[in-house]
C-alpha cells in the first residue's frame, strides 16, 4: 500500500455502446445494445439507458430483446473501438511510462512513476485533467479511481460510474470497504460469494471480522489468505507496463448447428486465416495451433499440434487446423468453432517454406484419402456439397446492423437493418443532426460498406498535454520522470 493515492484506474463508460451513441446522433439518450444478434448472440455492452431496463453484459441477446424490445441492437465495430482505445491509451502514456492495459477500455496507471502525482491534490488534478482530455479527443466519458493500490483504484472507478472520479484517501480503506458486498473483491465470483453467504458473510466487514483462520477453513489456504488481506484493504501488486499475450485466438458461435463436414472444414480454415491476421497485427508468430470445437450437446473438445518452429504463415496454420479437425467427431452438429495459436514468439521459423510444403503435402494426402472413390460394397457415401447460405443470411453478413455505409447520392450513413432483399440506412454523421432513413435493394450499386468516421470532427489540440497540469512536488524540477515507490 502506498501512502498517497497515486495509482489510477480508468474505465470507459459503457464503451462500445457509448461509442455507437457518439457516432449516431439519432441514438443519443436511447437504449443501445451491442453484441451478437443471432439466436445465440450475447450482449457485449449495453448503454445506461438499456441497463435501466435490466439489460447487462453477457446476457443472451434474445433475453435482452424481451426486456428492451425498442432498443437499438447493433453488431460490434471493433475497428472503431480499437481506434478510440488507441487514442485513450496514448493519453495515458503521457502520464506515466507504467500503463497496464486490461482491455480496450480499461487500464491502470502509476502516476508516481511518471512524476505527475505524489499526493492527493496532484492525483486528483491529474485524474480530472485526464477525463477532460479524453472527452475532448474522443467525445466519450471515462470514470477514474485513485487510490494507494490497484484493487482500491479499480473499486473507486466502479463506484464513480458513470462519468465520475473517486479518490480514496490512504487510511480510509477499511471504512470504505466495510459495508460493501463481498462480490466487490477480486476473485469473489457467484460461487464463492454464495459459499460465503451461507457461512453468514455478505459484507467485507464480515470477512475482516471472521479472521484469516476462518476464511482459510472456508475457501482454502491460498484463497483464504488473499481474501483476508483484501478485506483489510491490503494489495501490493505493482502496475506492470507490459502484459505479454500468451495466445491469439478467434472463434465463432453459429446461429444454427453445422452438420455438413465440408462446411465445418471451410469455417475452420476461415477462422485460421483470421487468427493469423491478428497474429501478424501483433507482430508475433506462434508454434502451437489449437482447435476448439463445441458440439451440439455443449461438450467442448480441444486439439493441438506443435509445429517445428514459430510461424505466421496462414497456409501452415490453416492446414494444421484442418488436420486437427480430422480427429474430432462432429456427428450431431457443431455450435462453436475456434482456432488459436500459442507459444508466441517475435520471430518466425527460418525454414518456413519447407514447413509450409510439409503441411501442404500432409493436407494433399489427407484429401486424397478423404475423397477416394468408394469401393463397391464399402457402404460409404460421397460427401454432399454444402447448402448455400440463404439470401437473407448473405444480406445480413454484408450489411450488419450498425455498420457504416456510403451512398454516392446521399453520403455517409449506417445500417438500421436488412431483410426481404432490402437494406434500411439512416444517413447521419457524428457531428450532424439526426438524419433521414431510406431503404434500398441489397444489391444497389450506389451503396457500399464504408469505414467508421471519427467521433470528433474538430478535436481539441492536446499535443502538449499534460504539461498544463499542476506539477507534483517531486516533479516540479524534473522532466516528468521518476521511479515508483517500493
Amino acid at each position: 500500500m502506498r501512502p498517497a493515492p497515486t495509482i489510477l484506474h480508468l474505465d470507459m463508460d459503457a464503451f462500445y455502446a457509448s461509442a455507437e451513441q457518439a457516432a449516431k446522433p439519432s441514438l443519443r439518450g436511447k437504449a443501445v445494445v451491442v453484441g451478437g444478434l443471432g439466436p445465440r448472440g450475447v450482449v457485449a455492452t449495453a448503454s445506461y439507458e438499456a441497463r435501466r431496463l435490466g439489460v447487462h453484459s453477457a446476457m443472451p441477446t434474445a433475453q435482452a430483446r424481451r426486456l428492451a424490445p425498442n432498443a437499438a441492437y447493433l453488431v460490434p465495430r471493433f475497428s472503431l473501438y480499437r481506434t478510440v482505445s488507441d487514442q485513450v491509451m496514448e493519453l495515458l502514456g503521457r502520464l506515466s511510462p507504467l500503463v497496464e492495459p486490461l482491455s480496450l477500455d480499461e487500464a491502470f496507471v502509476d502516476l508516481e512513476a511518471g512524476g505527475t502525482a505524489d499526493d492527493a491534490a496532484s492525483a486528483r488534478a491529474t485524474g480530472e485533467g485526464l477525463r477532460t482530455a479524453i472527452r475532448a479527443v474522443t467525445g466519450l466519458s471515462g470514470s477514474v479511481g485513485l487510490a494507494g493500490s490497484k484493487m482500491l483504484a479499480k473499486i473507486a472507478s466502479e463506484e464513480a460510474k458513470p462519468d465520475g472520479l473517486l479518490l480514496i484517501e490512504p487510511g480510509t480503506e477499511r471504512e470504505l470497504l466495510a459495508p460493501m458486498s463481498v462480490r466487490i473483491l477480486p476473485g469473489v465470483g457467484p460461487a464463492t460469494g454464495d459459499h460465503l453467504r451461507r457461512a453468514g458473510m455478505t459484507t467485507v466487514h464480515d470477512l475482516a471480522e471472521a479472521g484469516e483462520a476462518e476464511l482459510v477453513r472456508l475457501v482454502g489456504k491460498a484463497h483464504g489468505h488473499g481474501l483476508y488481506r483484501m478485506a483489510l484493504g491490503l494489495d501490493d501488486r505493482p502496475v506492470v507496463s507490459e502484459r505479454d499475450a500468451k495466445s491469439v485466438s478467434v472463434e465463432d458461435t453459429f446461429d444454427v448447428d453445422l452438420h455438413d463436414r465440408v462446411r465445418v472444414r471451410s469455417e475452420v480454415e476461415r477462422l485460421a486465416v483470421r487468427c493469423v491476421e491478428r497474429l501478424r497485427a501483433a507482430d508475433r508468430s506462434g508454434r502451437t495451433v489449437v482447435l476448439k470445437v463445441r458440439r451440439y450437446d455443449f461438450s467442448t473438445l480441444t486439439r493441438s499440434e506443435t509445429l517445428r518452429g514459430p510461424t505466421d504463415d496462414p497456409t501452415v496454420v490453416r492446414e494444421a487446423a484442418g488436420r486437427l479437425l480430422e480427429s474430432v467427431d462432429t456427428t450431431g452438429g457443431v455450435r462453436l468453432l475456434g482456432v488459436g495459436v500459442t507459444g508466441l514468439a517475435d520471430y518466425t521459423q527460418e525454414d518456413l517454406f519447407a514447413q509450409a510444403a510439409d503441411a501442404r503435402e500432409l493436407a494433399r494426402r489427407a484429401r486424397e484419402e478423404e475423397h477416394r472413390a468408394p469401393v463397391e460394397g464399402d457402404g460409404e457415401d460421397v460427401a454432399a456439397e454444402p447448402e448455400p447460405d440463404s439470401a437473407e443470411v448473405l444480406a445480413a453478413r454484408r450489411w450488419p446492423a450498425g455498420h457504416d455505409v456510403h451512398h454516392e447520392q446521399h453520403g455517409h450513413g449506417w445500417v438500421q437493418g436488412s431483410g426481404v432483399g432490402r437494406v434500411t440506412v439512416r444517413f447521419e454523421e457524428p457531428w450532424s443532426a439526426p438524419g433521414r432513413v431510406l431503404t434500398f435493394r441489397v444489391d444497389d450499386p450506389l451503396l457500399r460498406p464504408a469505414d467508421p468516421l471519427p467521433l470528433v470532427r474538430d478535436a481539441a489540440d492536446y499535443s502538449s498535454w499534460p504539461a498544463s497540469l499542476p506539477k507534483s512536488r517531486s516533479g516540479a524540477d524534473s522532466s516528468g520522470g521518476g521511479e515508483s515507490s517500493p
